[in-house]
Protein backbone atom coordinates (compact mmCIF):
# COMPACT_ATOMS: atom_id res chain seq x y z
CA UNK A 1 0.00 0.00 0.00
CA UNK A 2 1.12 3.15 -0.71
CA UNK A 3 2.53 6.11 1.99
CA UNK A 4 -0.32 8.40 2.42
CA UNK A 5 0.33 11.08 0.29
CA UNK A 6 2.02 9.15 -2.27
CA UNK A 7 0.85 8.17 -5.34
CA UNK A 8 -0.02 4.62 -6.07
CA UNK A 9 2.64 2.58 -7.79
CA UNK A 10 1.99 -0.19 -10.41
CA UNK A 11 3.46 -3.47 -10.96
CA UNK A 12 5.15 -4.82 -14.15
CA UNK A 13 3.48 -6.31 -16.46
CA UNK A 14 -1.00 -6.37 -17.04
CA UNK A 15 -1.50 -8.56 -14.09
CA UNK A 16 -3.46 -12.30 -14.40
CA UNK A 17 -6.67 -12.60 -15.77
CA UNK A 18 -6.96 -15.85 -13.95
CA UNK A 19 -4.61 -17.57 -11.89
CA UNK A 20 -3.09 -21.19 -10.79
CA UNK A 21 0.41 -23.29 -12.02
CA UNK A 22 1.90 -24.03 -15.61
CA UNK A 23 -0.15 -23.98 -18.27
CA UNK A 24 -0.95 -26.34 -20.20
CA UNK A 25 -0.21 -26.76 -24.10
CA UNK A 26 -3.98 -26.99 -24.06
CA UNK A 27 -4.68 -23.34 -22.59
CA UNK A 28 -1.73 -21.86 -24.24
CA UNK A 29 -3.64 -23.11 -27.15
CA UNK A 30 -6.96 -22.10 -26.00
CA UNK A 31 -5.74 -18.62 -24.57
CA UNK A 32 -3.97 -18.31 -28.65
CA UNK A 33 -7.55 -18.77 -29.95
CA UNK A 34 -9.59 -16.68 -27.83
CA UNK A 35 -6.69 -13.69 -28.71
CA UNK A 36 -7.29 -14.90 -32.37
CA UNK A 37 -10.76 -14.43 -32.61
CA UNK A 38 -10.45 -11.18 -30.39
CA UNK A 39 -8.44 -9.76 -32.94
CA UNK A 40 -10.63 -11.11 -35.96
CA UNK A 41 -13.54 -9.06 -34.19
CA UNK A 42 -12.23 -5.91 -33.61
CA UNK A 43 -10.34 -5.63 -36.92
CA UNK A 44 -14.09 -5.95 -38.47
CA UNK A 45 -15.48 -3.00 -36.22
CA UNK A 46 -16.83 -5.25 -33.83
CA UNK A 47 -16.27 -3.62 -30.41
CA UNK A 48 -17.77 -5.35 -27.50
CA UNK A 49 -15.84 -3.92 -24.43
CA UNK A 50 -17.72 -5.33 -21.06
CA UNK A 51 -19.54 -3.02 -18.51
CA UNK A 52 -17.82 -0.08 -20.34
CA UNK A 53 -20.10 3.03 -20.00
CA UNK A 54 -21.44 3.65 -23.42
CA UNK A 55 -21.27 7.63 -22.50
CA UNK A 56 -17.51 7.46 -23.42
CA UNK A 57 -17.68 6.25 -26.22
CA UNK A 58 -20.13 9.22 -27.41
CA UNK A 59 -18.09 11.80 -26.18
CA UNK A 60 -15.09 10.49 -28.19
CA UNK A 61 -17.09 10.13 -31.38
CA UNK A 62 -18.14 13.85 -30.51
CA UNK A 63 -15.14 15.35 -29.92
CA UNK A 64 -13.78 13.53 -33.52
CA UNK A 65 -16.17 15.37 -35.37
CA UNK A 66 -14.23 18.66 -36.42
CA UNK A 67 -17.94 20.33 -36.48
CA UNK A 68 -19.04 19.21 -32.72
CA UNK A 69 -19.96 22.31 -30.88
CA UNK A 70 -19.26 22.81 -27.14
CA UNK A 71 -23.16 22.61 -26.53
CA UNK A 72 -23.02 19.37 -27.58
CA UNK A 73 -20.06 18.08 -25.51
CA UNK A 74 -21.92 19.70 -22.56
CA UNK A 75 -24.99 18.51 -23.47
CA UNK A 76 -23.40 14.95 -23.89
CA UNK A 77 -21.69 14.95 -20.10
CA UNK A 78 -24.53 16.53 -18.54
CA UNK A 79 -26.74 13.51 -19.34
CA UNK A 80 -24.80 11.56 -17.26
CA UNK A 81 -24.98 13.22 -13.83
CA UNK A 82 -22.35 10.96 -12.15
CA UNK A 83 -19.31 11.90 -15.00
CA UNK A 84 -20.46 15.54 -14.72
CA UNK A 85 -19.14 15.35 -11.01
CA UNK A 86 -16.10 14.27 -12.01
CA UNK A 87 -15.22 16.59 -14.58
CA UNK A 88 -15.91 19.34 -12.08
CA UNK A 89 -13.94 17.55 -9.53
CA UNK A 90 -11.05 17.01 -11.97
CA UNK A 91 -11.49 20.93 -13.35
CA UNK A 92 -10.87 22.40 -9.74
CA UNK A 93 -8.20 19.86 -9.02
CA UNK A 94 -4.99 21.15 -7.83
CA UNK A 95 -3.33 20.05 -11.20
CA UNK A 96 -5.60 22.03 -13.50
CA UNK A 97 -7.02 24.62 -10.56
CA UNK A 98 -3.43 26.68 -10.63
CA UNK A 99 -5.48 30.06 -9.24
CA UNK A 100 -7.42 28.15 -6.58
CA UNK A 101 -11.09 29.65 -7.30
CA UNK A 102 -13.63 26.68 -7.98
CA UNK A 103 -15.88 26.62 -10.61
CA UNK A 104 -19.51 24.95 -11.01
CA UNK A 105 -20.23 25.80 -14.12
CA UNK A 106 -19.96 22.10 -16.53
CA UNK A 107 -19.39 24.53 -19.84
CA UNK A 108 -16.70 26.28 -17.42
CA UNK A 109 -14.61 23.08 -16.74
CA UNK A 110 -14.99 21.31 -20.01
CA UNK A 111 -13.53 24.76 -21.20
CA UNK A 112 -10.56 24.44 -18.69
CA UNK A 113 -9.94 21.10 -18.84
CA UNK A 114 -9.80 20.93 -22.87
CA UNK A 115 -10.70 17.83 -25.27
CA UNK A 116 -8.15 16.19 -24.33
CA UNK A 117 -8.13 15.99 -20.52
CA UNK A 118 -12.05 15.85 -20.96
CA UNK A 119 -11.59 12.32 -22.40
CA UNK A 120 -9.03 11.14 -19.45
CA UNK A 121 -11.56 12.38 -17.20
CA UNK A 122 -14.00 9.88 -19.12
CA UNK A 123 -11.76 7.72 -19.49
CA UNK A 124 -10.92 7.67 -15.27
CA UNK A 125 -14.76 7.95 -14.56
CA UNK A 126 -15.46 4.26 -17.14
CA UNK A 127 -12.87 2.33 -15.34
CA UNK A 128 -14.19 3.57 -11.75
CA UNK A 129 -17.62 1.99 -12.98
CA UNK A 130 -15.56 -1.14 -14.47
CA UNK A 131 -14.36 -1.78 -10.78
CA UNK A 132 -17.85 -1.80 -9.44
CA UNK A 133 -18.95 -4.71 -12.04
CA UNK A 134 -19.33 -7.51 -10.33
CA UNK A 135 -18.67 -9.60 -13.00
CA UNK A 136 -15.39 -7.83 -13.51
CA UNK A 137 -14.17 -8.86 -9.98
CA UNK A 138 -11.59 -11.16 -10.91
CA UNK A 139 -9.44 -8.55 -12.89
CA UNK A 140 -9.63 -5.58 -10.49
CA UNK A 141 -6.31 -5.67 -9.47
CA UNK A 142 -4.58 -6.11 -12.68
CA UNK A 143 -7.23 -3.17 -13.35
CA UNK A 144 -6.41 -1.03 -11.23
CA UNK A 145 -2.47 -1.63 -11.99
CA UNK A 146 -3.16 -1.02 -15.10
CA UNK A 147 -5.04 2.30 -14.23
CA UNK A 148 -1.67 3.50 -12.53
CA UNK A 149 0.59 2.98 -15.02
CA UNK A 150 -1.55 4.08 -17.42
CA UNK A 151 -1.38 7.72 -15.26
CA UNK A 152 2.54 7.12 -14.88
CA UNK A 153 3.07 7.08 -18.92
CA UNK A 154 0.48 9.94 -19.12
CA UNK A 155 2.65 11.96 -17.07
CA UNK A 156 5.84 10.93 -18.36
CA UNK A 157 4.77 11.61 -22.23
CA UNK A 158 3.48 14.85 -21.40
CA UNK A 159 6.91 16.24 -20.36
CA UNK A 160 8.69 14.11 -22.89
CA UNK A 161 6.16 15.60 -25.34
CA UNK A 162 7.09 19.07 -24.05
CA UNK A 163 10.79 18.89 -25.24
CA UNK A 164 9.41 18.09 -28.82
CA UNK A 165 6.96 20.21 -31.01
CA UNK A 166 3.92 17.80 -30.11
CA UNK A 167 0.92 18.45 -28.30
CA UNK A 168 1.39 17.75 -24.77
CA UNK A 169 -2.24 17.22 -23.73
CA UNK A 170 -2.36 14.53 -27.02
CA UNK A 171 0.67 12.95 -25.86
CA UNK A 172 -0.77 13.00 -22.12
CA UNK A 173 -3.99 11.18 -23.74
CA UNK A 174 -2.63 8.67 -25.81
CA UNK A 175 -0.21 7.52 -23.04
CA UNK A 176 -3.67 7.23 -20.86
CA UNK A 177 -5.33 5.28 -23.39
CA UNK A 178 -1.57 3.18 -24.41
CA UNK A 179 -3.34 -0.24 -22.54
CA UNK A 180 -6.46 -0.02 -23.74
CA UNK A 181 -5.80 -3.13 -25.25
CA UNK A 182 -4.82 -4.98 -22.27
CA UNK A 183 -8.42 -3.64 -20.74
CA UNK A 184 -10.29 -4.73 -23.86
CA UNK A 185 -8.36 -8.56 -23.36
CA UNK A 186 -8.93 -8.89 -19.65
CA UNK A 187 -12.23 -7.77 -19.82
CA UNK A 188 -13.72 -10.15 -22.62
CA UNK A 189 -11.87 -12.87 -21.28
CA UNK A 190 -12.68 -12.11 -17.60
CA UNK A 191 -16.64 -12.27 -19.01
CA UNK A 192 -16.96 -14.48 -22.18
CA UNK A 193 -14.00 -16.71 -22.14
CA UNK A 194 -14.09 -20.43 -20.53
CA UNK A 195 -11.95 -23.25 -19.84
CA UNK A 196 -7.89 -20.83 -20.77
CA UNK A 197 -6.43 -21.64 -17.68
CA UNK A 198 -4.11 -19.20 -15.27
CA UNK A 199 -1.91 -16.59 -15.85
CA UNK A 200 0.76 -18.48 -17.19
CA UNK A 201 -1.21 -18.79 -20.44
CA UNK A 202 -1.42 -15.61 -21.11
CA UNK A 203 1.77 -13.46 -19.95
CA UNK A 204 3.61 -14.27 -23.12
CA UNK A 205 1.13 -13.79 -25.40
CA UNK A 206 -0.65 -10.26 -24.40
CA UNK A 207 2.34 -8.38 -25.51
CA UNK A 208 2.48 -9.24 -29.06
CA UNK A 209 -1.98 -8.48 -29.10
CA UNK A 210 -2.80 -5.82 -26.61
CA UNK A 211 -1.04 -2.72 -29.06
CA UNK A 212 -3.13 -3.76 -32.45
CA UNK A 213 -5.75 -4.72 -30.56
CA UNK A 214 -5.68 -1.26 -28.38
CA UNK A 215 -5.46 0.69 -31.82
CA UNK A 216 -8.37 -0.86 -33.67
CA UNK A 217 -10.48 -0.28 -30.55
CA UNK A 218 -9.83 3.46 -30.50
CA UNK A 219 -9.77 3.51 -34.21
CA UNK A 220 -13.97 2.41 -34.00
CA UNK A 221 -14.16 4.81 -31.45
CA UNK A 222 -13.23 7.57 -33.45
CA UNK A 223 -9.83 8.64 -31.95
CA UNK A 224 -7.04 10.60 -33.92
CA UNK A 225 -5.13 8.60 -36.57
CA UNK A 226 -1.81 9.76 -35.17
CA UNK A 227 -3.06 8.67 -31.71
CA UNK A 228 -4.32 5.31 -33.12
CA UNK A 229 -0.73 4.62 -34.32
CA UNK A 230 0.96 5.70 -31.86
CA UNK A 231 -0.67 2.78 -29.49
CA UNK A 232 -0.59 0.46 -32.69
CA UNK A 233 3.43 0.85 -32.50
CA UNK A 234 3.90 1.04 -28.58
CA UNK A 235 6.05 -1.81 -29.14
CA UNK A 236 8.21 -1.21 -32.01
CA UNK A 237 11.11 -0.72 -30.41
CA UNK A 238 13.23 -0.66 -33.60
CA UNK A 239 11.50 2.24 -35.51
CA UNK A 240 13.74 3.77 -37.46
CA UNK A 241 15.06 7.09 -36.47
CA UNK A 242 13.61 10.58 -37.66
CA UNK A 243 14.42 14.01 -37.75
CA UNK A 244 11.37 15.02 -35.86
CA UNK A 245 9.37 13.17 -32.90
CA UNK A 246 5.92 11.55 -33.62
CA UNK A 247 3.38 10.30 -30.92
CA UNK A 248 4.62 7.16 -31.48
CA UNK A 249 8.13 8.20 -30.86
CA UNK A 250 7.02 9.53 -26.95
CA UNK A 251 5.06 6.85 -26.25
CA UNK A 252 7.75 4.62 -26.53
CA UNK A 253 10.59 6.50 -24.92
CA UNK A 254 7.70 7.11 -21.37
CA UNK A 255 7.08 3.56 -21.13
CA UNK A 256 10.50 2.66 -21.00
CA UNK A 257 10.85 5.72 -18.31
CA UNK A 258 7.45 4.47 -16.41
CA UNK A 259 9.53 1.17 -16.16
CA UNK A 260 12.12 2.84 -14.96
CA UNK A 261 10.10 4.51 -12.19
CA UNK A 262 9.90 1.12 -10.53
CA UNK A 263 13.48 0.31 -10.62
CA UNK A 264 15.90 0.26 -7.83
CA UNK A 265 17.96 4.12 -7.04
CA UNK A 266 20.15 5.17 -9.26
CA UNK A 267 17.41 4.53 -11.90
CA UNK A 268 18.05 4.69 -15.58
CA UNK A 269 15.75 4.26 -18.75
CA UNK A 270 16.54 1.32 -21.22
CA UNK A 271 17.82 3.09 -23.90
CA UNK A 272 20.04 1.49 -25.40
CA UNK A 273 19.06 0.88 -28.84
CA UNK A 274 16.15 2.77 -28.65
CA UNK A 275 16.04 4.72 -31.63
CA UNK A 276 12.90 6.95 -30.22
CA UNK A 277 14.93 8.14 -27.61
CA UNK A 278 17.23 9.63 -29.85
CA UNK A 279 14.45 10.95 -32.23
CA UNK A 280 12.87 12.83 -29.26
CA UNK A 281 16.40 14.04 -28.34
CA UNK A 282 16.83 12.22 -24.85
CA UNK A 283 20.03 11.14 -23.04
CA UNK A 284 20.67 8.62 -20.08
CA UNK A 285 22.04 11.80 -18.06
CA UNK A 286 18.38 13.29 -18.62
CA UNK A 287 16.23 10.38 -17.44
CA UNK A 288 16.96 11.52 -13.73
CA UNK A 289 15.44 14.68 -14.18
CA UNK A 290 12.46 13.55 -16.27
CA UNK A 291 11.62 10.68 -13.17
CA UNK A 292 11.94 13.36 -10.77
CA UNK A 293 9.12 16.00 -12.21
CA UNK A 294 7.33 12.97 -13.39
CA UNK A 295 6.70 11.80 -10.00
CA UNK A 296 5.51 14.82 -8.65
CA UNK A 297 3.47 15.15 -11.90
CA UNK A 298 2.16 11.58 -11.29
CA UNK A 299 0.67 12.31 -8.00
CA UNK A 300 -1.24 15.58 -8.78
CA UNK A 301 -2.79 13.49 -11.78
CA UNK A 302 -3.85 10.70 -9.23
CA UNK A 303 -5.19 13.09 -7.92
CA UNK A 304 -7.39 14.79 -10.52
CA UNK A 305 -8.67 11.33 -11.73
CA UNK A 306 -8.98 8.80 -8.81
CA UNK A 307 -11.00 6.15 -9.62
Amino acid sequence: MSEPGASPTYRSGTGSVLAGGPATPEERAAALAFLQNLAAEVSEGSIDLPCFPNVVIRISTAMADPNTTSDHVVTIVGAEPRLAARILQTANSAAFNSTGKPITDLRAAITRLGHQMVHGTAMSYAMQQMKNESSLRSILQPMTDLWNKSIAVASISRIVAGRTRLNSDEAFLTGLLHGIGNLYIMARAATHAKGMGNENSWLDLLSGWQASIGKAVLESWGFAEELCEAVGEQTDHERRWKHAAGLADVLIVSLALADALNAPEPRVAAIDGANAFLTVGLRTEDCPAILAEAEKQISLVHEALAA
